[in-house]
């Protein structure tokens, strides 16, 4: 990003066996749903599967749904510990997301909900098929920045990025294969 905020972007975080080899174990084994959304006052299926796991208490809300995490699997919990070590911070959550192919996306969104606290870092972990990856200012929509997510790559957004911009997983008509993202966060723990 230009300015306000810092994305970071490591192309080989994991390499081409190891990213494989989690995609397939995270596919078979994940406890994958398809959320119902509101948007419009209608009620909508999500483009795309999630599922949510984490520390207890490490719930989150987001489009009107809460998020209670399943406790974290071991592959989970080594990927947790391998993108913290770079990241420089500890992640209690994790959303992962599994795009069936390029008709599956995630719309404008900035991961700005106060359960993520003041400039948090936010560490997305892509494997499978690339798919594009695109930011936008929140004040000027015009000025944007397009990156292409490689499989077994590592987006690091932290800073002023959630206030000030938005991200997105765009459509892609020519996309048939499969990717799963893992969007680790640090979620501050609800009250009861």
């Amino acid at each position: 990003m230009p300015r306000d905020g810092e994305a970071l972007y490591v192309a080989r975080f994991l390499s081409e066996d190891e990213s494989r080899a989690a995609f397939a174990e995270l596919r078979a084994s994940l406890a994958w749903e398809q959320p119902r959304l509101v948007l419009f006052g209608r009620p909508v299926d999500a483009p795309r599967l999630e599922a949510w796991y984490g520390d207890a208490g490490a719930g989150y809300r987001y489009s009107g749904l809460a998020h209670d995490p399943l406790p974290w699997t071991p592959l989970l919990a080594a990927l947790r510990d391998r993108v913290a070590a770079v990241a420089g911070c500890t992640f209690n959550s994790v959303l992962a997301n599994l795009y069936r192919d390029g008709r599956d996306s995630n719309g404008w969104h900035a991961d700005d909900e106060r359960e993520l606290g003041r400039e948090p870092t936010i560490a997305s972990l892509s494997l499978g098929a690339p798919r594009r990856f695109r930011f936008r200012r929140k004040d000027d929509r015009r000025e944007t920045v397009d990156a292409l997510l490689l499989d077994g790559s590592l987006v690091l957004m932290r800073g002023r990025s959630q206030e000030c911009w938005q991200h997105t997983v765009p459509k892609e008509r020519d996309v048939h294969a499969p990717r799963i993202n893992l969007t680790f966060r640090t979620v501050a723990a609800r009250k009861i």
